[in-house]
């Protein structure tokens, strides 16, 4: 335990707040839905960072895996969805190989290329499967999904995988889910979509994952754009209480006049707080994500602030190895 609070580890900061983490993630629902509206939609949104309906976005490079589609219909689609402005960003491929058979390296090529990726979206998961074998037991759903895991966590980047669900109703509305419920136990979190009437515009997004608050959205789709709206949320997100401390620090040091260096025992009188210089350097490392996005909205200089936490020996090295800030 003592050797976890003294550890900075990188954070990870959401695609979308409150909606889309890094790690792996289903997204579910009956065929012609519109989940491949939605997917192109979220792909856009994080290319341009834009909002997604009230969810603040951080832009980055995304991959779609269009691999049910054409490129005519992708066309038509995102002209329909978004006229004629594109992003540079945001780049599509309707074929790849399979997991286990070439894809892999498709995807590791593509990231060399491109760093600043944070999304790459697979519609669908089957069309990447491995071919033959007991595809449908627990332990090979289990092991498909763990193993892009560990690529999308090698990464610090999301996997979104679009997948069917089955027609049996459940109590449990995630075990609809196809296939067993290794998909699901490997997955970070997972996305179901469900229409409230099979004709009509009206859909429920319910959302559940490690690290973030189980939601439920209600949507509608735009008959003339067919994009998806939101009409509301059942839960209002849970929000971090404020921390004086991390504020303090994070205004202290937004001013470019402004530099500090020393131990941590000086760090505490110079903050002029009144506590212990090792709980200061552990809350400031477990903390470290939550400052760096604090110094961020402060427009901090990251060459500046590298000086400040000189004491603290494990955030001075988190800090000069996080390019972000």
């Amino acid at each position: 335990m003592a050797e976890l609070y003294d550890t900075v580890y990188p954070s990870k900061p959401p695609l979308i707040d409150g909606l889309l983490y890094t790690g792996t993630y289903l997204f579910a629902g009956a065929p012609k839905l519109g989940k491949s509206f939605l997917m192109a939609q979220i792909a856009y949104h994080i290319s341009k960072g834009i909002p997604l309906w009230d969810y603040p976005v951080r832009k980055a490079a995304v991959l779609y895996l269009a691999l049910e589609d054409d490129y005519r219909r992708l066309q038509e689609r995102l002209y329909r969805m978004f006229g004629t402005d594109g992003a540079d960003n945001l780049f599509f491929s309707v074929s790849a190989c399979n997991l286990g058979n070439g894809l892999d390296e498709q995807l590791q090529e593509f990231m060399k290329k491109h760093t600043d990726t944070r999304l790459i979206i697979i519609d669908t998961l089957q069309k990447v499967r491995e071919v033959g074998g007991d595809n449908y037991s627990y332990a090979n759903d289990y092991e498909i999904i763990t193993k892009l895991k560990q690529f999308a966590d090698s990464y610090g980047i999301c996997i979104l995988f679009v997948h069917h669900t089955r027609k049996q109703g459940s109590d449990d509305k995630f075990d609809m889910i196809s296939g067993t419920t290794g998909l699901l136990g490997a997955a970070d979190g997972a996305f179901l979509l469900q229409k409230e009437k099979q004709t009509g515009n009206a859909a429920t997004l319910e959302i559940s994952g490690r690290d973030q608050q189980d939601q439920k959205l209600y949507l509608v789709r735009n008959t003339e754009t067919l994009l998806w709206e939101l009409q509301k949320a059942e839960t209002e997100l849970w929000k971090e209480p404020p921390e004086p401390l991390l504020e303090r620090i994070a205004e202290i040091f937004s001013s470019d006049s402004k530099a500090w260096e020393g131990t941590p025992t000086e760090l505490c009188g110079y903050l002029g707080v009144d506590m212990q210089p090792n709980a200061l350097t552990r809350k400031l490392n477990v903390n470290a994500g939550r400052l760096n996005e604090n110094l961020r909205a402060e427009n901090k200089d990251y060459k500046l602030l590298k000086k400040a936490f000189v004491g603290s020996v494990s955030f001075y090295k988190f800090l000069r190895r996080a390019p972000t800030i």
